[in-house]
């Protein structure tokens, strides 16, 4: 179970999360949200992320440009797509970058929904729809996974949290490959509490051995 972890603007909170075990970092580059990365880090900073955890930039139906430059300028490993971003936009990007494909889920019909993306992404993320492109701390129903064709491997987001990883973990959904986390790791906006994200990453490890 890879995890991710999302939403990070405060440098030396940066700085100690890159050295714990986690797979996948996050920078937020949606100016509304507010966890907007914002220059948490200079790009030189960025650059020195260790390689074993990818970097992923999130935007939310931002310019081909813009993503682009960001990905150049941070040597970003993925883009997180996460507003209404077309089949023919994330076509257009997939020679640059890697891409993960977030699906809003509302019910069963947003993984349907899904399908057109499959062929030009590497990965889906599926997070609770919400007014404000995510950030809603809850869980969709999680259930509706083991009925949905999901063909592309993908990540569970939105309200994900100590209590509820196991049940994440046990689900046995083909191609569940890793949980993003975010507010329910958090002491403000921007700033996560890393004991927590260190006991799920040991509950991840134990499980593992068992």
């Amino acid at each position: 179970m890879l995890i991710k972890v999302c939403g990070l603007n405060n440098r030396e909170n940066i700085f100690e999360l890159c050295k714990l075990n986690i797979d996948f970092i996050g920078f937020i580059f949606y100016r509304n949200s507010p966890r907007y990365f914002n220059n948490g880090l200079t790009i030189e900073e960025v650059r020195q992320i260790p390689k074993s955890i990818k970097k992923v930039g999130v935007f939310v139906n931002e310019t081909f440009y813009n993503v682009l430059n960001a990905v150049a300028h941070y040597d970003l490993d993925f883009v997180q797509l996460h507003g209404e971003e077309s089949v023919s936009y994330c076509r257009e990007l997939l020679p640059y970058v890697k891409i993960i494909k977030t699906i809003s889920v509302k019910d069963e019909t947003s993984f349907k929904f899904a399908h057109q993306f499959s062929e030009i992404c590497n990965y889906f993320l599926f997070d609770t729809a919400t007014v404000n492109y995510g950030g809603s701390g809850k869980p969709f129903n999680w259930e509706h996974l083991k009925d949905a064709e999901i063909n592309k491997p993908f990540f569970i987001s939105g309200g994900v949290s100590l209590g509820n990883f196991q049940k994440a973990k046990n689900l046995g959904v083909k191609n569940l490959i890793g949980i993003d986390i975010n507010s329910k790791f958090e002491i403000v906006p921007g700033t996560k509490d890393l004991k927590k994200i260190n006991l799920i990453i040991i509950e991840k490890h134990a499980n593992t051995i068992n």
